[in-house]
């Protein structure tokens, strides 16, 4: 019979994994991609240093979040936002799902349930907890884009519409203060690039 340690220690094995699935993102010094256990660390940062721009959120609640928003990565791979037209919502889905019920299916009864919910709270975005770790998920890669030169913009051909369509909206839902900061940086950016 497996135990309440050995099941958690199997977890976290099994997370390990996450610094394996590389993203579309440069790292700021654009010196390789992120992976997504980078990714997810980064984020928690992000949520500490900038919890004052979430209103009305837990910011503990919003680190958790963030720590596991990706392990579902570890089946179904990283979606690159700008590449994500080409692939089918509910085939990935689909994936994210299974790979939600496996990957979150190895912690005792209790914690799979809580973390399973955790990150259901996660992708409906409906939450105030979720929207700001929503628009922190969408606010740190173009600042690694603006530090790196451009990054995945330049690679997916992104133009400034693209970019308010598929990042803008969330960070502006989650952290309008954080939506004006970077929103002109990024404009300018992009039309650079034009």
């Amino acid at each position: 019979m497996t135990s309440r340690l050995d099941a958690q220690m199997a977890f976290l094995t099994e997370a390990d994994r996450l610094k394996s699935v590389l993203r579309a993102t440069p790292l700021c010094d654009n010196s390789r991609r992120e992976n997504s256990g980078e990714h997810s660390w980064h984020l928690a940062l992000y949520a500490m240093v900038l919890a004052e721009h979430g209103a009305d959120v837990s910011i503990d609640r919003v680190i958790r979040m963030l720590l596991i928003h990706d392990l579902v990565e570890i089946d179904a791979g990283d979606v690159p936002i700008y590449g994500a037209g080409a692939l089918d919502a509910e085939t990935v889905a689909a994936r994210e799902q299974a790979a939600a019920n496996r990957i979150f299916g190895l912690l005792p009864a209790d914690q799979a349930t809580a973390f399973r919910a955790l990150w259901e709270e996660f992708e409906a975005n409906e939450t105030p907890d979720a929207r700001f770790a929503k628009s922190l998920d969408r606010f740190q890669p173009p600042n690694q884009n603006l530090a790196s030169g451009g990054g995945s913009w330049i690679d997916y051909a992104v133009t400034w519409d693209v970019f308010r369509e598929k990042v803008g909206r969330k960070i502006e839902s989650g952290a309008p203060a954080l939506w004006d900061w970077i929103a002109p940086k990024v404009k300018a950016f992009i039309a650079r690039l034009g």
